[in-house]
């Protein structure tokens, strides 16, 4: 059986490792060689949210991103989440300004493949009928998730359902986003074939991470069990927190008889470069985890964890880390059993650290939750299964009744937003970018920061010797020599 890979080292694997901290160089100095791995696709950091990254905390411009992944990997097939949104964690804006920003992208050549979940806040009833025709319109190729978790209500029986949904929708691609690397092989053996069966000949994926240091282990169960293709990431943005190694899942699927498609012999320089700008920047690299049961308790996301200690320390009470994770399994359950990814953990962490931190469950009870017993996130986030005494508690709060008029307020049109950033002068590019900023100010910031740094590989070593000489003035020239040939760089600004 054949085995094909999907690729999650920029996207997925930086977001999982480096918070997101990945720059243009850093991807530039080793796309032109993913190019040509023999992925299936390659995930490029292009949603909303990594744009206001690059802009903000990096100083880079993502435009400049989007060409050079358009311009490096012209043949592969680079894909990223989607959805009807720009921002995730915001109101959705007017249909016709993120049918310009996906589109955007698309046309730059920079997105091919979009990737939705689709049962977190009712995605497949509320988005994909309006969505997907247009996505189809631009040519991307449509990859529908079902996000995994483990509660009383996400039988297997629910999954096949689910799947039957989105088959309705003809999607490319279904995979299985197993976020919080919760799935186990047991639980494998009786999940995957039934999505496999449901799924109707369309293709299945795996998308697993290695929180609780299961993945690499499940995956090979999945290829047992039919699976063929796999998400995963090259070292060292593999493991940790983040997908399994390529070259761990490929050496083990060769050896159990499987014919992986991809070029290890490629990769490793690729690993290697990557690894050395990791040390380069101070960032982390990926190891394997050991096995954390309490993660299957409270199923907070590693990254959320990482936040809230974060904040707590900030309080100077960080020793009741262990309290607000043993709330958030409480509060779960009395919301309904929400799955555990972005944006609904956020809400059940912070719902759970105000309700430790207070000395009282819920004197004081955050927006998002107001909304969430409203049913603003649908059906899927478990509203219909809230504690019934909870529920009517928090809709009969004073800020239920204002959060409800908001919710009724009148649409804002492309153009009145259009004209709040710039006005009809302003290019495509620019009023993203400022949508997205709210404003100019930190783009401006951006600008002045000059060109996106350069992360030079070891075959532009002339390069890389020019551009540290620049910094360091005293030195009037560098010789090299070797036999009868030498280079002599002389720096004119010393």
């Amino acid at each position: 059986m054949d085995v094909r890979f999907i690729d999650t080292t920029f996207r997925d694997g930086s977001q999982s490792l480096w918070a997101a901290s990945i720059r243009i160089g850093m991807i530039d100095a080793v796309a032109a060689v993913m190019d040509r791995a023999g992925f299936e696709a390659v995930e490029v950091p292009l949603s909303g949210n990594h744009l206001k990254k690059l802009v903000r905390d990096l100083r880079e411009n993502p435009w400049d991103m989007a060409r050079m992944v358009a311009r490096s990997m012209p043949n592969t097939v680079k894909g990223t989440m989607a959805g009807g949104y720009i921002m995730p964690f915001e109101a959705p804006p007017p249909r016709a300004l993120i049918e310009l920003y996906w589109g955007h992208l698309a046309k730059l050549g920079a997105l091919n493949r979009v990737q939705m979940t689709a049962n977190v806040t009712d995605q497949s009833k509320r988005v994909f009928p309006w969505l997907i025709p247009i996505f189809r319109s631009m040519g991307l190729q449509i990859v529908l998730n079902l996000s995994y978790t483990v509660s009383p209500r996400h039988s297997d029986e629910y999954y096949a359902h689910k799947t039957r949904e989105l088959v309705a929708f003809e999607p490319d691609i279904i995979y299985l986003k197993d976020q919080g690397g919760l799935l186990t092989v047991d639980r494998a053996r009786t999940l995957l074939p039934v999505m496999v069966k449901n799924a109707n000949r369309v293709p299945v994926e795996l998308h697993s991470h290695c929180t609780t240091g299961l993945a690499p282990l499940v995956y090979l169960e999945a290829l047992k069990l039919g699976i063929q293709r796999l998400h995963t990431a090259v070292p060292p943005l593999a493991n940790g927190s983040g997908q399994p190694s390529v070259f761990n899942v490929a050496g083990n699927a060769r050896l159990m008889g499987y014919t992986p498609h991809v070029d290890l012999a490629l990769l490793g320089p690729v690993s290697a470069r990557l690894t050395a700008i990791a040390k380069q920047d101070k960032l982390p690299i990926g190891v394997p985890l050991e096995y954390d049961h309490a993660q299957y308790i409270h199923q907070v996301p590693g990254g959320v964890i990482s936040n809230l200690r974060h904040q707590l320390a900030g309080l100077r009470v960080l020793d009741r880390l262990d309290e607000v994770l043993e709330e958030a399994v409480q509060v779960r359950k009395e919301l309904g059993y929400p799955i555990m990814i972005t944006p609904l953990s956020q809400f059940v962490v912070s719902q759970s650290a105000i309700n430790v931190m207070t000395g009282e469950r819920y004197k004081h009870v955050i927006d998002e939750v107001i909304l969430f017993a409203q049913g603003v996130y649908g059906e899927d986030s478990g509203f219909t299964w809230m504690d019934q005494n909870l529920k009517d508690r928090l809709l009969g709060m004073r800020r239920a009744q204002e959060l409800a008029a908001v919710q009724k307020s009148p649409d804002v049109s492309v153009q009145d937003i259009r004209e709040k950033f710039g006005g009809p002068g302003v290019s495509d590019e620019e009023f993203l970018l400022r949508y997205i900023m709210k404003g100019d100010e930190e783009i401006r910031t951006m600008r002045a920061a000059g060109p996106h740094r350069q992360y030079f590989t070891s075959s532009m070593p002339l390069l890389s010797l020019i551009q540290e000489l620049g910094k360091h003035k005293q030195v009037r020239y560098v010789r090299v020599q070797r036999g009868s040939d030498s280079v002599l760089v002389q720096n004119q600004s010393a």
